[in-house]
């Protein structure tokens, strides 16, 4: 039987935390979790009895220093302002990357985080799990295959439960730990998911983020940004932490000179629902329509968490690279540091 690829857990506090480490039990016949850090203040939450034996930490410095036996590779899952110093100390110490997205503050920190993976050739994977998504993968299909014809636009909105449904408290919503707000948590989910799916860059940025809410933040809630694509064509965002309930309300509609398609990924009782629209004569009529089954995977993200996760023990296994790499981590937060700066500045923005 294959030796198991041992992890230690880094920021089990985390809002994502207990989703991950749910998530990890999906592989458990590849890999086990071999040590823990805490991070937060020194917290200990109440972990799974399964991990109720495992060897405790209270810095990445001094894992590295007295555990570096113990561990292959490491879940990082740390305020933006600490994950960059982290994931640079673990590569160093030739120790594999699995990051919570987006796993830094700015694209100039991402940058320092892909030369040290790069450097010293260790496995990485970003927490962006919509790249595993199917449906998601339907459409990127699609446009490789040229089914769209040319590219005109694609326009996303992503609006969820609001800031204080979040807890104003939390190091989400404080600039100097997590670099920003609804952008640089959630945003950068589908931002990043643009250039994955078109196989297009973003050339430009025009913005305008702030706090539209009832509760003040020193980050935004949600805003628009409207960016030029390298081929020609435009795209829209606009989302935040808009709603008085817990929900997301995620939707994608992409337009070519050929079709159209509306992606509703989290309709009620499916796991997404593709609308293809063709050339019919027919007023509205549909070309396609593909709808998945509801997923019961447990964890954070379903199914699609899952495949990330065998992605990266792939690589670790074979070597190459992962759907999500240090470079494509560096190319999403550089998109989200132009819509800042376009906001503050009242202009357009190159990227």
């Amino acid at each position: 039987m294959p030796k198991k690829i041992r992890i230690a857990l880094i920021g089990i506090d985390h809002p994502h935390g207990m989703g991950w480490r749910e998530s990890l039990t999906h592989v458990f016949d590849e890999l086990e979790v071999s040590a823990i850090v805490p991070a937060f203040d020194g917290a200990t939450t109440s972990l799974e009895e399964r991990h109720a034996a495992v060897a405790r930490f209270d810095s990445v410095t001094e894992l590295i220093g007295s555990g570096g036996d113990l561990f292959d590779g490491a879940l990082v899952c740390l305020p933006n302002d600490q994950g960059p110093e982290a994931v640079i100390a673990l590569a160093q110490a030739g120790k594999h990357i699995l990051l919570e997205k987006p796993g830094a503050a700015n694209a100039t920190d991402a940058q320092a985080m892909a030369e040290a993976v790069r450097a010293n050739q260790v496995a990485f994977q970003n927490g962006f799990i919509w790249r595993y998504d199917e449906l998601a993968n339907r459409l990127r299909e699609m446009v490789a295959d040229g089914r769209f014809g040319k590219l005109i636009s694609v326009e996303m909105t992503w609006a969820t439960s609001s800031v204080d449904r979040r807890g104003p408290e939390h190091y989400l919503f404080d600039e100097k730990k997590s670099g920003g707000g609804f952008f640089n948590w959630l945003a950068c989910h589908h931002l990043d998911l643009l250039t994955y799916v078109t196989g297009e860059s973003v050339a430009a940025v025009s913005a305008r983020v702030g706090n539209f809410g009832s509760t003040d933040s020193s980050v935004e809630d949600g805003g628009s940004a409207i960016m030029d694509l390298s081929g020609g064509g435009l795209a829209t965002f606009t989302g935040g932490y808009w709603h008085p309930r817990w929900m997301n309300d995620i939707r994608w509609t992409i337009r070519g000179t050929e079709r159209w398609v509306y992606w509703d990924p989290g309709r009620v009782n499916t796991g997404g629902v593709l609308e293809i629209h063709g050339p019919q004569p027919q007023f509205m009529a549909m070309e396609e329509t593909f709808e998945l089954p509801p997923d019961d995977t447990t964890g954070y993200g379903g199914k699609a968490m899952v495949s990330l996760l065998r992605d990266w023990i792939r690589t670790i296994g074979e070597g190459g690279d992962c759907r999500n790499t240090p470079e494509s981590t560096v190319t999403v937060l550089k998109t989200i540091d132009s819509i800042y700066e376009s906001s503050e500045n009242g202009r357009r923005v190159e990227s």
